[in-house]
């Protein structure tokens, strides 16, 4: 299989199959976080919820897809800008949520 045949069985672009990666990359880099140093205990955060590693990822990943429809629903593509909002509020989230 050369290029997209690879992709093509499912219709899907090289786009979608990046994020589909970087969702993977995610969880495999959670995987080993934990097991390098594990302890992902509970914590309470701003929002005073109780929230694991896996529930902030849950939670970063969550809203940044709706910060990503936001913008194309108001201002279209390109998404690069929303890409780094989404990143600085995954590095929000980790860290104070």
């Amino acid at each position: 299989m050369q290029g997209t045949d690879l992709i093509s069985w499912m219709a899907w672009t090289w786009p979608t199959a990046a994020f589909f990666a970087f969702i993977l990359a995610c969880l495999i880099g959670m995987t080993v976080w934990e097991i390098a140093s594990p302890g992902g205990a509970p914590r309470r955060g701003i929002l005073g919820l109780e929230t694991t590693r896996g529930d902030r990822l849950f939670i970063s990943l969550l809203g940044s897809a709706y910060i990503c429809l936001a913008w194309l629903g108001f201002l279209g593509p390109p998404l690069w800008a929303p890409v780094g909002i989404s990143a600085v509020y995954a590095f929000i989230v980790f860290r104070w949520v």
